[in-house]
């Protein structure tokens, strides 16, 4: 079997999964969310991840400039033990360049999160007001037949 007729088979079934979930859901306006329910519905609190998002833009800023405040020292003193003969300023130059380099993927990470948060609640609110007005263009449709 080809990665594509495997893919659409397990594509297939999620689908066919999603779908049978669905139509299960209660038609309780209320219930089924939050973590005592049992439900399996994902609930999307806006205020939440919009504090993670923040979160994430404070640690990305503060990475940025905190993540290289030894870099002169470390860069100075690693020529200096170099320039005297020490083999040990080959390895804090080598450390330092690890250090920075770790550092810049914790700035692009935390970057990362938080354009996607802010992205993933943009996207939700955009999608709620989409279906808010399919509905209500569908009802008054309805009422117009």
């Amino acid at each position: 079997m080809s990665f594509d007729e495997e893919w659409s088979a397990a594509r297939a079934t999620a689908t066919a999964s999603v779908t049978m979930r669905l139509n299960q859901v209660p038609t309780d306006p209320g219930g089924g969310g939050g973590s005592g329910g049992g439900g399996g519905d994902l609930e999307l609190n806006q205020d939440h991840i919009g504090a993670i998002g923040s979160e994430a833009y404070k640690l990305h800023t503060r990475l940025q400039a905190d993540g290289k405040h030894a870099a002169t020292a470390t860069s100075e003193a690693a020529g200096s033990l170099t320039k005297e003969g020490f083999a040990s300023g080959a390895a804090l130059l080598k450390a330092h360049t690890a250090w920075e380099s770790q550092v810049k993927t914790l700035v692009a990470a935390c970057a990362n999160i938080s354009n996607g948060l802010n992205y993933s609640l943009a996207s939700h609110a955009k999608d709620e007001q989409q279906l808010h007005a399919d509905l209500t263009a569908s009802a008054i449709d309805r009422y117009l037949k």
